[in-house]
């Protein structure tokens, strides 16, 4: 099936506002309260500009670790909100809040697991490709091992992009066959799922800078605590805001490359 992105973009607005006060309501819980919650009681170091880069690498490290204990548990936490949303925004069943909760949960490990997967295989081929060109070419060729890395890892995103609704939606909670699926789905696409998933990010790359914009002048005026509590809100915002359309985008590319359910297929001929 072809890939239509401007149906998609449509249809993935249209569900949003079709279902928006529950749909708003699980951003909220899952996305909105634990970034504002992270952004204002875990602030990432500040890196002055007399600092080496020794020095930043150590400090972002040193960050990095402190904030595992509460990084890992909130990637859960908005996974399962990714995939509750993902089954509340599957419009063949209408589940309940409850029950979307209750699916979503059922796919956490799953989907976790299938993500750990992906990252392991790409960071194999990654090391394997750049160390061999790193040998062959030195410096240059490490760099240009690092750039096919990159190009083989944005490809793969793309055709395991739609796992996520696989698994939530479809119920196949075996993460290797959620991400054979999500293969099998996207083959013949990639090329326009990658136009679709970069005019994406562009556009959220300049909601970002929008929003940085309209809280420079607080950030200039304001005492530092209140300027810093409305970025971190305005971060907040902004980034469950992306996060709810790319969850409502991902689950319309997955209905519109896999077609109609089973059960609305039984429906429509029994």
């Amino acid at each position: 099936m072809k890939f239509d992105s401007s149906r998609a973009w449509t249809q993935a607005s249209q569900a949003v506002s079709a279902n928006r006060e529950v749909v708003l309501a699980l951003a909220g819980v899952f996305f909105l309260l634990p970034q504002l919650v992270f952004s204002i009681f875990f602030p990432p170091p500040e890196t002055g500009a007399g600092m080496s880069e020794a020095q930043m690498m150590t400090a972002l490290k040193g960050y990095y670790v402190s904030i595992a204990p509460v990084l890992i548990p909130m990637a859960l936490f908005q996974a399962l909100g990714s995939l509750s949303l993902l089954c509340l925004l599957d419009s063949d069943r209408r589940p309940t809040v409850g029950g979307a909760i209750r699916a979503g949960l059922k796919g956490v490990v799953p989907y976790i697991l299938a993500q750990m997967l992906t990252g392991m295989a790409l960071a194999v081929i990654a090391m394997a490709v750049a160390g061999v060109l790193g040998m062959v070419g030195g410096v240059v060729g490490g760099v240009i091992g690092l750039a096919l890395v990159l190009v083989l890892a944005i490809f793969v995103g793309v055709r395991l992009s739609i796992a996520a609704p696989v698994i939530a939606v479809e119920h196949v909670f075996n993460p290797v066959a959620a991400l054979v699926r999500s293969w099998k789905l996207t083959r013949g696409n990639t090329a326009r799922l990658l136009g679709f998933y970069a005019l994406l990010v562009i556009a959220m790359v300049v909601l970002l800078i929008f929003g940085n914009v309209l809280t420079m002048p607080i950030a200039l005026l304001a005492p530092g605590e209140v300027a810093r509590f409305v970025a971190a809100a305005v971060e907040a915002v902004l980034a469950t805001v992306m996060a709810l359309y790319f969850v409502a985008v991902i689950a319309q590319v997955h209905r519109q490359l896999a077609g109609p359910s089973a059960e609305t297929q039984a429906d429509l001929f029994g």
